[in-house]
């Protein structure tokens, strides 16, 4: 059953700026990832399903209800993460965290305590001297703290180092297996790509796709640099055909693949190879490789 349904929504704020005839839904227990460049409207999309702003067109609904409307039922049983956090910088973590906890009529803080651990939040520290990171962590925890059944969560990263994103996605993922209903925003592929089980993507405020992880995964395009055991054998690899050779340099081939990798490990049988490292795609080159010039074209649901 649909929690979030989004349909035919558009915002269009001139100059191809804004949203336009989006349609997709997120099913209940669900996490679903919301993908683009910086500016594509993931943001405007998610504003209008916090009911910020009223659509031009189409309609936004969570649980059946109309996300403009009817916002004060809805944000009962909903967390949510902005892009850009504002807090109350003269109190303390903690103070902001028991104010938010009164607004929600919040007696249990069990949860919230368990999440101040697991951040290793600094909450007695005041807000105005508090890292983008530490800012981050407070607003996760806000965001999770009275146990919504819905979570709306937009570049829920930014600013974590690479060990508290990964506690985030432990986080993510323990949710999922108690049923929640999470819509992420990223520009981040990998970040989408340990969570969610679809993926939608955005580019300049049109829907390109929406596809589960697992043809996502395939459909990436990987790039390998190849180190042989002389110039000779990288030519000879390099000749035989079948890969997308990228650039030759003495004794190193770069070479691109769209899928998995068995057939170029087939293909190095009987080269000496001294060295084989991967380059991650940036969600650019997905766009490009992916997809290219007929992204548009390409929508499915």
């Amino acid at each position: 059953m649909p929690v979030i349904e989004i349909s035919g929504l558009t915002k269009d704020y001139g100059n191809h700026k804004g949203i336009f005839g989006l349609s997709f839904t997120v099913e209940e227990g669900e996490v679903f990832g919301y993908l683009g460049p910086n500016g594509a409207g993931k943001t405007t999309t998610i504003r209008h399903l916090m009911g910020f702003l009223n659509p031009d067109k189409g309609s936004a609904r969570i649980f059946g209800m109309d996300c403009r409307t009817q916002r004060a039922e809805i944000m009962n049983h909903l967390g949510y993460l902005p892009g850009e956090i504002a807090f109350f910088d003269g109190m303390s973590g903690m103070e902001f965290l028991n104010f938010m906890a009164r607004m929600r009529g919040l007696k249990d803080t069990s949860l919230s305590d368990r999440l101040i651990d697991m951040f290793e939040l600094d909450a007695a520290s005041r807000i105005r001297k508090m890292s983008k990171g530490m800012k981050q962590k407070l607003g996760i925890i806000c965001a999770f703290m009275h146990d919504p059944r819905v979570l709306i969560l937009d570049e829920p990263t930014s600013g974590l180092d690479p060990l508290m994103q990964k506690k985030f996605s432990e986080l993510i993922l323990e949710e999922k297996k108690r049923g929640k209903t999470i819509l992420m925003s990223s520009h981040s592929f990998e970040e989408v790509e340990r969570t969610c089980d679809r993926a939608g993507i955005i580019r300049q405020g049109e829907l390109v796709a929406i596809e589960n992880m697992r043809d996502l995964r395939q459909k990436r395009r990987k790039v390998f640099l190849l180190e042989f055991d002389s110039p000779a054998s990288a030519a000879s690899f390099a000749g035989s055909g079948g890969f997308n050779i990228l650039e030759v340099n003495e004794n190193i081939v770069k070479l691109s693949i769209l899928g998995n990798a068995s057939g170029l490990i087939k293909a190095l049988e009987g080269y000496n190879v001294l060295d084989l490292n991967t380059e991650t795609s940036s969600l650019e080159d997905i766009f490009m490789h992916y997809y290219g010039d007929n992204a548009k074209t390409m929508a499915s649901v």
